[in-house]
């Protein structure tokens, strides 16, 4: 029998990214950071478009945004966040935020439905103030305190300065109701570049990958570049240089088949070519959705700095800033979501886990959680070229809408 059930309006989806892409737009990109202007104003635009999905809306003291209903019967949170990188790319987090609004629109007003999709846009899952600030309130992970101590990554702006210049100082922040949802959907663009590689529609996540911070800090001796002889400096930066290096050749031997590690920024003191760099501090991460190969791996790191210290001219100290425990998506939800590619997308979807942190992590602490990937063009993202054809965008919004619907009717 033909599939009469009401779809996901293609065009529709593409308007609402496209009205979101307008907002701080730059290049093909956005610059949309935490509480700036125009995130301030896609919070606002959601908030309008909520009621016409059949919920109400509102934005929490931390700058969630969240639409309920009243609708009888089961409920299904979806969402992403609507901030982005600095300079970054248009579909990182609104794609998840429009197919969530998309369901909403089609499912909360069908009286076949049992239930209804509710809908958050969480704020901060790009790290401008935090590591996943807005779901990780919603969880109760976030304490007073922590935003009291929170700063603007690139500015250095107070957190509840930003708040207050939102409006939302002494706002309450909204925490999960429990047993309110059968689970959490998330969509988001893959990242990567298996799926178009592969020629696949939809990517089913089996897992998301935990995300291990560190800051390794060097400590030498400040001095003259041109008249300090090469035999007695001890010079932060080659120690730093070196360092990296040697992760590189020791990292291989005791990782996981999926581990990656990157060093994302150096930063050297006082940072003047005529100085020798007194202090030196890299910005080390390490991803893996397996803890185990994580606490092997920083054990291998504190033991490559013991040996640092050991020998000398510098030394060096490792502080982990940032732990991220990996997450295992709910296999129902994958079930839904494959069922769902068959009927819509001719079955061209793939399980694969998610090399990348997502607010799914932090709902799956508390309540079943799925995710659905669709393609980026040459595997782009963080980058205002990231982008996905018109014709992948309406696939996943089918697909997603879709699964949502088999969720409620399970």
């Amino acid at each position: 029998m033909p599939d009469t059930n009401p779809r996901a309006d293609g065009q529709r989806v593409l308007a609402d990214l496209n009205a979101l892409r307008a907002i701080g737009a730059y290049k093909t990109g956005v610059h949309k950071p935490t509480f700036s202007e125009p995130h301030r104003q896609s919070l606002d635009w959601l908030v309008q478009k909520l009621p016409g999905a059949g919920l109400a809306a509102a934005i929490d003291g931390i700058g969630n945004v969240l639409g309920t209903s009243t609708k009888s019967g089961p409920k299904l949170l979806a969402g992403s966040h609507l901030e982005s990188q600095n300079y970054a790319g248009w579909l990182d987090g609104p794609l998840g935020v429009v197919y969530a609004l998309e369901a909403a629109r089609v499912l909360n007003g069908d009286p076949s439905v049992k239930g209804a999709v509710e809908v958050a846009a969480w704020c901060d899952e790009e790290g401008h103030f935090g590591s996943f600030l807005g779901s990780r309130s919603y969880v109760g992970q976030v304490t007073e305190a922590e935003i009291d101590g929170a700063r603007d990554r690139t500015s250095g702006r107070a957190m509840r300065d930003a708040l207050a210049d939102m409006g939302l100082s002494g706002r309450a922040r909204i925490g999960a109701e429990p047993r309110r949802h059968v689970g959490y959907l998330e969509a988001h663009i893959e990242q990567g570049d298996t799926l178009e590689s592969g020629k696949l529609a939809i990517g089913v996540v089996t897992s998301i990958v935990g995300i291990w911070q560190y800051r390794i800090s060097f400590t030498g001796e400040q001095n003259h570049a041109g008249t300090t002889r090469m035999a007695v400096r001890k010079d932060a930066g080659l120690a730093l240089a070196r360092f990296c290096i040697a992760i590189d050749e020791r990292f291989p031997a005791a990782c996981g088949p999926r581990t990656v590690w990157t060093t994302g920024r150096i930063t050297l003191d006082p940072g003047a070519p005529s100085i020798i760099p007194g202090g030196a501090e890299m910005l080390f991460q390490i991803r893996d959705d397996n803890p185990d190969v994580i606490a092997r791996l920083e054990q291998l790191l504190r033991t490559m700095a013991d040996e640092v210290n050991a020998k000398g001219p510098c030394s060096v100290t490792v502080e982990k800033i940032r732990t991220g425990a990996p997450a295992m998506m709910n296999s129902g939800i994958q079930d839904a979501f494959e069922a769902a590619s068959k009927a819509l997308a001719g079955g061209r979807s793939i399980r694969m886990p998610s090399g990348a942190g997502h607010d799914a992590q932090m709902l799956a602490t508390i309540m079943p959680a799925g995710m659905l990937f669709v393609p980026s063009i040459g595997g782009i993202s963080h980058h205002w070229t990231e982008n996905t054809a018109d014709a992948d965008i309406v696939t996943g919004a089918e697909v997603f809408v879709d699964a949502c619907r088999r969720i409620l009717s399970a």
